[in-house]
């Protein structure tokens, strides 16, 4: 959005750098020429509305939350990695070898990008007060609209680094944004993400898509999002409030699993979540970024990037590359018979990759091009990630019946035998001895490479838990990338360095970096 020569601070960005106004010319002027202040800007209902696109705009970015930030999230966990430790300065590399640093570029980014998203919500939710509306209901789906990605965002940002600065209006004077450069406590973090998200459920939204607003907030998406919030909170916050936590996310995961239009999972064939030709009717799919298939600048781009070299599967776009690499970690976790496996991932026997690679996201129809320009949707939500929460939650507060039935509708959906049939094979009792590992085991395969395998080990396991689950593993499943250096550090993304130098008091370094 603006490119100047020099580094400004996450807290200046999520001000939207309405600050940039007021400094002293004596000192560099900072306007930029082909901006408009938030100030002049809203004037009509078309300028607000421009502003929300503006903030899903922002959803594409893969230095964000897009379709390829697997970087700071799949590769940060046990699914996915890199064996190249030299590229690019071997930045990349450090994530999956649990070595980053608090100078990582691509760390840096990741929190910029996520601050920017905050600051074009903030933008919104202040400018939007300046516009009369001749339907007061359509203000307010569009403040829920941004309520609900300031929160998606947050989200994000309190699970990896804990404490940050929480920023929830434009900053116009630097005294302001001197303020706001302190990292505020998980909690209270929490706090606004759920206050956020109780607006936005209480508002206008619809319930649910339509073909003509795939891509938009609907209180399905809302409901989800809220129920996964509170299990989070429940698991890893503070324990006096775990139960009525757990049964907040009960509440909003079963109102957004009613909204849904279909009985059981197992109608929608799981192909048909990723099909490209069905990406518009399929009722699994609750939020999600569209693109467009064949256009230079809107399409999707993940099953090119995906793609091995001398493999067709994925794209009609000609690879030399490895693809998108997987652990062995992970392709060992996929039981024998599982339909997922077959579509998810195939071995490369080209002899540069001799490797499996991803092949859950695909666009070989020539309408893609050789470029590979695909019409994948990345999907942000969908009704199988909710079905496994509510697994998740009634098995934490003891329903352990109800939970296995979740749990059963993924199962019987992949073509899997049910929970307690499986209880009695002994090789799948040795590896999930407990349903809380079952249910994680089924979380990992269904949703690989969505996004959501470093959020829920998160969620999951205690710092302690999760650097003994990682010590479980074998060394010769991850590549190059040293298990050894799994610690408790990596429960938390080191404060990128140039924000942590702004102030160390307020800004202060997470333990172990």
């Amino acid at each position: 959005m603006f490119s100047y020569k020099y580094k400004i601070s996450s807290v200046v960005v999520a001000a939207g750098l309405a600050i940039m106004s007021s400094c002293s010319s004596d000192f560099i002027n900072l306007q930029d020429p082909n901006a408009v202040s938030n100030e002049s800007y809203y004037r009509t209902e078309s300028d607000v509305l421009a502003a929300v696109n503006g903030v899903y705009q922002l959803l594409r970015n893969g230095n964000g939350v897009g379709e390829t930030s697997g970087l700071f999230n799949e590769e940060r966990s046990d699914n996915t990695g890199r064996d190249d430790n030299q590229s690019n300065a071997g930045e990349p590399f450090q994530f999956n070898d649990f070595s980053i640093l608090p100078s990582n570029g691509y760390l840096k980014s990741h929190w910029l990008a996520l601050y920017q998203s905050v600051s074009r919500s903030n933008q919104v939710l202040d400018g939007i007060e300046k516009v009369t509306f001749t339907d007061n209901n359509l203000k307010e789906q569009y403040k829920a609209e941004a309520k609900f990605i300031r929160a998606l965002t947050y989200f994000h940002l309190v699970r990896k680094w804990g404490d940050v600065p929480l920023v929830t209006k434009p900053l116009i004077t630097i005294a302001e944004v001197q303020a706001s450069t302190v990292r505020a406590k998980e909690a209270v973090v929490y706090q606004q993400i759920v206050a956020d998200l109780k607006d936005a459920v209480g508002s206008t939204l619809p319930n649910v898509q339509t073909a003509a607003t795939k891509g938009k907030v609907t209180k399905a998406a809302v409901n989800a999002l809220l129920g996964q919030v509170y299990l989070t909170m429940a698991t890893t916050q503070d324990q006096a409030n775990r139960v009525a936590n757990l049964n907040e996310a009960k509440t909003y995961l079963t109102a957004a699993y009613n909204l849904r239009s279909f009985g059981l999972l197992k109608e929608i064939p799981y192909t048909d979540v990723f099909d490209v030709a069905k990406k518009s009717t399929c009722p699994e799919i609750i939020f999600q970024v569209v693109n467009r298939q064949g256009d230079v600048n809107f399409s999707s781009s993940i099953a090119r990037s995906n793609q091995a070299k001398g493999e067709t599967i994925n794209s009609p776009f000609t690879s030399t590359g490895a693809g998108g690499n997987i652990t062995q970690d992970l392709v060992l976790d996929y039981e024998d018979t599982d339909l997922r496996k077959a579509f998810s991932i195939k071995f490369a026997n080209d002899p540069i990759v001799r490797n499996y690679f991803i092949t859950k996201f695909r666009d070989a129809s020539p309408a893609a091009t050789t470029n590979g320009w695909g019409g994948n949707d990345w999907i942000l939500m969908r009704y199988a990630d909710v079905i496994l929460m509510l697994a998740e939650v009634n098995m934490y507060l003891g329903n352990e019946q109800e939970a296995i039935g979740f749990l059963d509708q993924v199962r019987d959906r992949a073509g899997m035998p049910a929970y307690e049939v499986m209880k009695s094979n002994a090789s799948y009792t040795a590896k999930y001895p407990t349903l809380k590992l079952a249910i994680l085991h089924e979380r990992r395969v269904e949703l690989a490479f969505e996004n959501h395998r470093l959020f829920d080990l998160l969620r999951t396991f205690t710092t302690d838990e999760l650097v003994a689950y990682f010590k479980t593993k074998k060394q010769e499943d991850f590549g190059t990338a040293k298990l050894s250096n799994f610690g408790k550090k990596d429960r938390y993304y080191p404060i990128p360095f140039d924000e942590y130098k702004l102030n160390p008091e307020t800004m202060y370094q997470n333990p172990g970096y």
